[in-house]
């Protein structure tokens, strides 16, 4: 009975709400992240230690990041405009199927720096498909949930790591790079799935049937030339300004720890590969508890609060991670639990926020400027983390340290949002 009272309970939980008021579109896509979310995040320990293992250096490695950080910049811009003109859903389809599927290919083929180069470059449509995405997400939902709408993809990603242990197994029994090439195939082959059920189950939201229809007829080029128009909107508005400045910290130093925490942690600490698989579960075990159990009741703390701690957290994470001795695994973990809790405090509300912020009726090119911005102003910083962990290894993680604490100083500037509920 208790358990029945309990899953009884469940359907009351201000999680399961928001998707209860959140049909369409946010429900589908909350529900079919997981077809990313699990492949990738097989992927991710295991991505740099593919490429360095099959002699990509530290350098190319850089190199590669900021090459395809520039190119990303290119893609951003036309992507508000694709968005507009073919709509949310047919663009987020094509992201998809380019930036994912056919990528992947490509990198399950990968044997030299000239390739990994080539799968990075079609990776790069994944810019196209960001911005489309995330107007398909929320431009038909309750302003309110949006920090619900965000943990829930957050999860949908989470879930997936509980699966890493199975590719830790394998690169156990078979070595990385035989095995990552399977997943890459099987990555290719689920982002084609989750092509097919975005056609079949979402819409075009209602803002992209207005600029569907305002757009048509209208040169791609015109509409890039109205950027000129755009870029001094978005420099008046400092709350979104304060907020694509979180957004480019954050966004190096993501950058900075998914490209170097592996070759830190093998490399310099001397632990297994095998760890590698065993990381992101506790990161995800953690977030997970801390989404579900805890997220909510932090809702009367607003953004400002949560993302200060957040990120102070993250800062703590990274000078564990430099103190480490030799073998320290108790250390790693610990980094791990910090940068899980930070990470669920951070990222549902950085994203919030910022769309929060964001005039409706130019959402599209307006995240496509955002996004052009944050990769032009990230680009070079790839190849410097590069630099830095050629000559040491603990460098890219101070200058982590650096990027968190400037963070901190932007947030403690940000004035709360005004939050509306949407109309139906």
């Amino acid at each position: 009975m208790n358990i029945k009272k309990r899953l009884g309970r469940l359907k009351y939980h201000p999680l399961i709400q928001v998707l209860g008021r959140n049909k369409g579109n946010p429900r589908t896509l909350v529900l079919i992240e997981p077809l990313w979310g699990i492949p990738y995040n097989l992927i991710a320990p295991f991505a740099t230690l593919y490429m360095y293992t099959q002699g990509v250096t530290d350098v190319q490695i850089g190199l590669i990041l900021s090459i395809t950080m520039v190119v990303q910049v290119c893609f951003s811009f036309f992507a508000g405009i694709l968005a507009d003109k073919l709509g949310r859903k047919t663009t987020t389809m094509m992201g998809d199927f380019f930036g994912w599927g056919l990528a992947c290919l490509v990198w399950a083929a990968s044997q030299n720096f000239w390739l990994f180069l080539l799968a990075a470059l079609l990776n790069c449509f994944e810019q196209i498909n960001q911005t489309a995405w995330y107007c398909l997400l929320i431009e038909d939902a309750d302003q309110r949930d949006l920090v619900g709408l965000y943990t829930w993809i957050n999860i949908g990603g989470l879930v997936a790591i509980f699966f890493a242990p199975i590719s830790g197994m394998l690169v156990s029994a078979n070595s990385v790079v035989p095995v990552v090439r399977v997943l890459y195939v099987l990555f290719a082959l689920t982002m084609m799935t989750k092509c097919f059920i975005t056609y079949k189950f979402c819409h075009e939201t209602r803002q992209g049937q207005v600029r569907k229809a305002e757009t048509k007829g209208i040169s791609p080029f015109r509409m890039l030339g109205e950027y000129r128009q755009l870029i001094p909107m978005l420099l008046k508005n400092r709350a979104v300004v304060k907020a694509v400045a979180v957004a480019v910290l954050l966004y190096i130093a993501n950058v900075v720890n998914t490209n170097f925490f592996s070759l830190y942690v093998t490399q310099r600490l001397g632990l297994s590969d095998n760890y590698l698989a065993l990381f992101p579960i506790l990161n995800a075990g953690v977030m997970l508890v801390f989404m579900v159990g805890i997220q909510h009741k932090l809702n009367a703390l607003k953004f400002r609060a949560p993302l200060w701690a957040g990120l102070g957290l993250y800062a703590v994470g990274a000078l564990v991670l430099l103190l480490s001795p030799v073998g320290g695994l108790g250390f790693v973990l610990l980094n791990v639990f910090l940068t899980a809790v930070a990470a669920s405090l951070v990222n549902p509300r950085k994203d919030a926020l910022l769309q929060l912020n964001l005039d409706p009726q130019e959402r599209a090119r307006l995240n496509a400027l955002i996004m052009a911005s944050t990769v032009a102003l990230s680009s070079p910083f790839g190849y410097l983390a590069g630099w830095l962990s050629s000559i040491d290894r603990r460098l890219p993680f101070g200058f982590m340290i650096l990027l968190f604490l400037l963070a901190m100083a932007v947030v403690g500037r940000i004035k709360e949002p005004q939050v509306e509920e949407s109309k139906s």
